[in-house]
């Protein structure tokens, strides 16, 4: 197949695949058009077997650390943690509605930032939502939090986000060299999302709660908490090493679901539904078709684009223009096209990339798979966000919190 060809095959089909996964017609796995269109671009030659199984390899154990946490972070619902933080935030906000705001803010960072941003998601949003209902609180600032803070904070950990798993891979940094360079850029992201937020709800959050329903608080699961931290404490380890921390959330996981199983509280079948295998399955057939595209001239086109240097100018062209593609054709793929371009300049430039397919998002509905995720999970609640307002957001919050985390993150390399 010829150049020029293979280019516009490829780039059908990953159109075809980032359709399917924002649209999901009749509720269909993301995998069923991203599987088939990953053989089709081996079978018509659009990329080498060779580069597609160097690029199955790549992806393997970033595909295995993913479904790990994903299990953990069920695990952790399962025993009651996003419950407990619902009724904390529940008993502490009584008639504040900005306490409330302040509470989400917090807890979404945090969870977001250990246990993924699907957890922020799948399983907190659910609980904001009910914890707003059951103090009289407008929901709109607080779940709106949620999309955001899904994005924006998972920045600090590579664990957060399939996105920084990846750039973690290519980046050659140490789990903690990696969240020392991101601290800063973390926080400077969610304070600008916070200040805007609260100003663009006021209205909102000047409606007054009610006192919540007496009844016991539900216990602390501590053994959950204690496995958290000691899994973290392995991706420390695990990075000192220079072992894979997929093994400390494998362990992480494993010690939770085996005291799981022994209390009966959950089956091999659930947990290997809390997996997202589909979901897995999809994350592996998207690299190989977007490696297609890249292979067929996107990354020549792109590289004539990026800045080659770490100044505080480059990386700010190249978060932006992380950014923009992040939400032209989804972060994820904008992540596997930029990350084999700016390695060889350096982890600067990698995770500026970073900055921009996290923060950028939260610009329109595609940017990402969870925003689309959020959308979903507003709907089963009777809840939809108008286009306008949520762009309208987009446009207040991205802008400025890119622009202050690239340029915490140029101030923590020149202190490195």
């Amino acid at each position: 197949m010829n150049t020029s060809l293979a280019e516009t095959l490829s780039i059908v089909l990953l159109a075809a695949v980032l359709v399917c996964a924002v649209v999901r017609p009749r509720g269909l796995p993301e995998a069923v058009v991203a599987v088939p269109a990953a053989g089709i671009v081996i079978a018509c030659g659009a990329i080498t077997p060779a580069h597609a199984l160097e690029e199955a390899n790549q992806l393997g154990p970033v595909i295995g650390f993913l479904a790990a946490v994903l299990v953990l972070a069920q695990l952790c619902d399962d025993e009651g943690l996003f419950q407990a933080c619902g009724a904390w935030m529940a008993r502490t906000a009584v008639g504040r509605p900005r306490r409330l705001l302040v509470q989400v803010f917090a807890v979404a960072s945090v969870i977001t930032a250990v246990l993924s941003l699907d957890a922020t998601v799948v399983l907190l949003t659910p609980v904001v939502f009910a914890t707003a209902g059951r103090l009289g609180a407008r929901p709109r600032p607080h779940v709106y939090a949620c999309a955001h803070l899904s994005n924006t904070a998972s920045l600090l950990l590579p664990v957060s986000n399939l996105t920084n798993l990846l750039a973690f891979a290519t980046s050659g940094l140490s789990f903690t060299r990696f969240a020392a360079l991101m601290a800063l850029p973390w926080l400077v992201a969610i304070g600008v999302e916070y200040a805007v937020m609260r100003r663009f709800f006021a209205a909102d959050l000047d409606a007054g709660t009610e006192a919540p329903a007496d009844g016991p608080m539900p216990e602390l699961p501590l053994f959950a908490l204690l496995t958290v931290a000691g899994t973290l404490a392995g991706f420390v380890l695990a990075s000192a090493l220079s072992i894979d921390p997929a093994w400390a959330a494998f362990a992480g996981a494993l010690v939770l679901a085996g005291r799981a199983l022994a209390q009966r509280r959950t089956t091999p079948r659930a947990l290997l539904r809390s997996a997202a295998v589909p979901f897995l399955a999809f994350v592996l057939a998207l690299g190989i078709v977007v490696r297609a595209v890249v292979d067929n001239g996107l990354a020549s086109g792109l590289a004539h684009l990026l800045p080659h240097s770490t100044s505080l100018a480059a990386l700010l062209g190249i978060a932006g223009l992380a950014a923009l593609l992040a939400n032209l054709i989804n972060n994820l793929p904008a992540t596997l096209v930029l990350l084999p371009l700016t390695a060889p300049i350096g982890p600067g430039a990698v995770l500026a990339v970073l900055l921009g397919v996290n923060i950028g998002p939260n610009l329109t509905y595609a940017g990402s798979l969870a925003t689309l995720l959020w959308r979903r999970i507003l709907r089963a609640h009777d809840t939809d966000v108008p286009l306008p307002e949520f762009t309208r957001l987009g446009l207040l919050t991205v802008p400025p919190a890119l622009l202050a985390a690239v340029t915490a993150l140029w101030g923590a390399l020149q202190v490195g």
